[in-house]
C-alpha cells in the first residue's frame, strides 16, 4: 500500500484545475465537471470507430484501469475503471490515439505538449492514477520497457553525450529556473524536517542533513561530483570550514556558481571546475554527489565506483543522492527524449555496482520520496504563479512541457513509482564511523539550519 500524506501536511499545487491537483477534500471524489461541448474541440473528422473505442478500452485495461476517463474527438467517454474517475483526458483526433498505441509515454505527453489533448481533473490526479493503475500490473511488454531498455543499454553515456544531454536540461536559461526554484537554486529533493518549513528552509535543511552524513569539520577537503549551481559547495564552505572542488559540465551552471562564490568572499575555499566526474583526481576527505548519479549512465556505475576509490580517503565518507526505483525499470520515454536525454533512475541492487566492486562498506540509506514530492509542489506552484515571465522566453509548448513534467513528477512521488534514496558509505575497513545516528537529528528541532559560519 502506498503510504499516504497527513492531513496536516500542506499541498502546494495551483488553483487552475487544468494544471493543478484536486484539493485533498476532494480526493477521490467524483469531481469532475459535467462533460459539454466545450470540453472537446468540433471534431475535424468523422466519429469515432468500434475499433477506436475498442482500443482505448484496451490500453486503460493494460494500465491497470486507473481511475479515469477518457473523452474521444467526438465526445464518446470511455472508462474502465471500477470506481468513478477523478480525472479526464480529452483525445482530440485519431492520430493521437494511434501514437499511443506505438509508445503511451511519448506519445501523450507529446499529444498534451501540443494541445492534442486536454486534460480536466488535475494534471497530478490524473498522472497519479496512471501511476497507481500501472503499479499493479505488468506493463513490461504493453510499454515496450524489455526493447527500450536494450537500446539504452547500447547507448554510451560518453563525455560528449554526457555534455549534451546537460546542455539540454540546464544551460536553457539562468532567468528560467530563477522564476520558481528557491533563492540559492537548489535544483534536488528539499528536506522537510517540519512539514511547514519554507522550500528555501527546506533546501537549506537538505544541505545540512548531506553535510552530517558525511561528518563534515574545519578542514575537510570535499569533491562534489555534479555541483549545479554551486548551492551545497558554498554552503559546506561557509558553515563547515572546508574546502570544496565541485565538478559540472553545465557552462551557465558554472558561471553563477563562481560569481556567487566570488560575492561571497569563498573563491579560495571553493574552486568550480568545468570537467566530466570521470576525470576527478587527487583526494578527499568526503565526497558528494547530489542529483548527478541520474545522468551518469548504468553502464558507468563501476568505473563511478573507481573514481571515488581513488580520490576517498581511508578514513573518509561519501554520499550519493539520486532519484532511483524499487526494482531495476527503464525511465518513460516522454521523460528521456524531452526532458533528462540518457537518464536513468536506478534501484537500489543497480546502485550497488558502484560500491560492491570497491568493497565500500554501505552506512546508511535513507529513502526521502515524499520530501521530492513536496518539493515538487511548490516548484509547481512558483511555476503557475510566474507563467506570464516565461511566456516571454518560451513558446506554449515548452510551457505544457515543464507544466506535464513537474506535474507528473508529484504523482510519480506520491505513487511510489519513483524513490529518493541517500546513500552514505565509506571504506569498508574504516571503523571511525558513527556509533548511532543520533548526531543526524539532535539539532534538528526548531532549527532550519545548524551551520553556523566559520
Amino acid at each position: 500500500m502506498n503510504p499516504t500524506r497527513s492531513d496536516s501536511t500542506p499541498q502546494y499545487a495551483p488553483s487552475d484545475k487544468s494544471s493543478g491537483d484536486q484539493p485533498a477534500s476532494l480526493k477521490g471524489q467524483a469531481v469532475l465537471p459535467e462533460l459539454s461541448a466545450s470540453s472537446v474541440l468540433p471534431p475535424p473528422q468523422s466519429g469515432s470507430t468500434a475499433f477506436d473505442r475498442w482500443l482505448m478500452r484496451t490500453m486503460l485495461k493494460q494500465a491497470g484501469n486507473p481511475e479515469i476517463e477518457v473523452v474521444l474527438w467526438d465526445q464518446s467517454v470511455i472508462s474502465t475503471s471500477p470506481v468513478p474517475p477523478r480525472s479526464r483526458a480529452v483525445i482530440h483526433n485519431r492520430s493521437t490515439l494511434y501514437k499511443m498505441l506505438i509508445d503511451p509515454s511519448l506519445y501523450f505527453g507529446d499529444g498534451y505538449t501540443q494541445g492534442q489533448i486536454e486534460v480536466e481533473g488535475g494534471l497530478v490526479a490524473f498522472n497519479e492514477a496512471i501511476d497507481q493503475g500501472t503499479h499493479v500490473v505488468d506493463t513490461k511488454h504493453f510499454y515496450r520497457d524489455g526493447l527500450r531498455s536494450g537500446l539504452t543499454w547500447l547507448k554510451r553515456n560518453t563525455i560528449d553525450a554526457a555534455r549534451s544531454n546537460i546542455h539540454h536540461h540546464y544551460d536553457i536559461g539562468n532567468a528560467f529556473y530563477q522564476l520558481w526554484l528557491d533563492e540559492q537554486l537548489a535544483y534536488t529533493c528539499a528536506y522537510f524536517a517540519d512539514p511547514e518549513m519554507s522550500l528555501e528552509e527546506a533546501q537549506i535543511a537538505k544541505m545540512d542533513h548531506v553535510c552530517r552524513k558525511v561528518g563534515l569539520k574545519a578542514g575537510d577537503t570535499v569533491v562534489e561530483a555534479g555541483c549545479g549551481w554551486g548551492a551545497l559547495a558554498i554552503h559546506m564552505a561557509k558553515y563547515y570550514g572546508v574546502k570544496v572542488r565541485a565538478f559540472n559540465i553545465s557552462k551557465e551552471q558554472l558561471a553563477y556558481a563562481r560569481d556567487r562564490a566570488e560575492q561571497e568572499g569563498l573563491s579560495q575555499q571553493v574552486e568550480f571546475v568545468e570537467d566530466d566526474w570521470r576525470n576527478i583526481t587527487g583526494t578527499c576527505d568526503a565526497f558528494v554527489s547530489v542529483g548527478m548519479l541520474e545522468h551518469v549512465g548504468l553502464k558507468n556505475y563501476r568505473r563511478l565506483g573507481e573514481v571515488i576509490s581513488g580520490c576517498l580517503s581511508p578514513q573518509g565518507r561519501g554520499l550519493i543522492h539520486s532519484i532511483g526505483c524499487n526494482s531495476p525499470r527503464t525511465l518513460d520515454s516522454w521523460t528521456t527524449r524531452r526532458i533528462f536525454p540518457g537518464a536513468h533512475v536506478p534501484s537500489l541492487s543497480e546502485m550497488m555496482q558502484i560500491f560492491e566492486p570497491q568493497k565500500f562498506s554501505v552506512l546508511d540509506v535513507e529513502n526521502i520520496r515524499l520530501h521530492y514530492a513536496m518539493t515538487l509542489e511548490h516548484w509547481l506552484q512558483r511555476y503557475e504563479q510566474n507563467l506570464d515571465q516565461v511566456r516571454e522566453m518560451f513558446d506554449e509548448n515548452f510551457i505544457r512541457t515543464w507544466r506535464l513534467y513537474l506535474s507528473a513528477s508529484i504523482a510519480a512521488f506520491r505513487s511510489g513509482s519513483l524513490q529518493l534514496f541517500q546513500v552514505v558509505f565509506t571504506n569498508g575497513n574504516n571503523n571511525e564511523i558513527p556509533w548511532t545516528r543520533a548526531g543526524l537529528y539532535a539539532q534538528e528541532q526548531g532549527e532550519s539550519r545548524i551551520g553556523e559560519q566559520t
